[in-house]
């Protein structure tokens, strides 16, 4: 056994999957947003839709967090940096509808809270997760959608499509290296169509 070679592990050797328009379309459509928990939820999506945040900087939002007046977003990073992102006006008339329209009563600071037993309780990251897989089970996106990082990856994929640099998309995705960001690269296939070098053997 020691004699036989292992198989090569390439890093990042996998396609980034994310979510088409018309995935997205069907995904956002799926939430009862005349409930509470449907306003609460649907906000959760656009903020992980949207900004690309990650369950746990969504988890971690507070009230404290969203400037108004600004239009920005401030969260905890990584490495306990504080990132401000412009807010869009779609994600926060969601959560402006939320807060307005359906976000109980409580003392808590944090954006998401409970509507269930315990109450006066935060939103924790598996709420997020179930908010996000219980609407892709609505809309039939369940064997695509299994958690949230597929919609940071549609969000990095979305911009790379639309012309955006790497610096940007790396910017927005707060990745400390470039190189984590590259792995985009991958679907951008006009660009990688400039430079493919001809299949040997392919006729011209």
């Amino acid at each position: 056994i020691a004699a036989l070679p292992r198989v090569a592990q390439w890093r990042h050797s996998r396609l980034p999957q994310g979510l088409s328009a018309d995935e997205v379309e069907r995904l956002l459509g799926a939430f009862d947003r005349t409930s509470a928990t449907g306003k609460r939820d649907y906000a959760i999506t656009r903020c992980l839709l949207d900004l690309g945040l990650r369950r746990v900087e969504v988890a971690h939002l507070r009230l404290d967090d969203v400037d108004w007046e600004a239009g920005t977003m401030h969260f905890c990073a990584k490495g306990k940096r504080i990132d401000i992102l412009p807010l869009p006006d779609a994600t926060g008339t969601a959560i402006m509808d939320y807060l307005r329209n359906g976000r109980p009563q409580t003392t808590r600071r944090e954006l998401f809270v409970r509507h269930r037993p315990p109450n006066n309780a935060p939103a924790d990251m598996d709420i997020i997760r179930n908010a996000v897989r219980n609407a892709a089970r609505r809309c039939g996106l369940e064997h695509r959608i299994r958690g949230t990082h597929i919609l940071r990856h549609t969000v990095a994929c979305r911009m790379v499509q639309s012309g955006a640099r790497f610096k940007e998309i790396a910017d927005l995705l707060r990745h400390r290296s470039l190189d984590t960001t590259t792995i985009y690269a991958k679907v951008d296939l006009a660009g990688l169509s400039r430079v493919a070098m001809p299949w040997p053997g392919r006729l011209p």
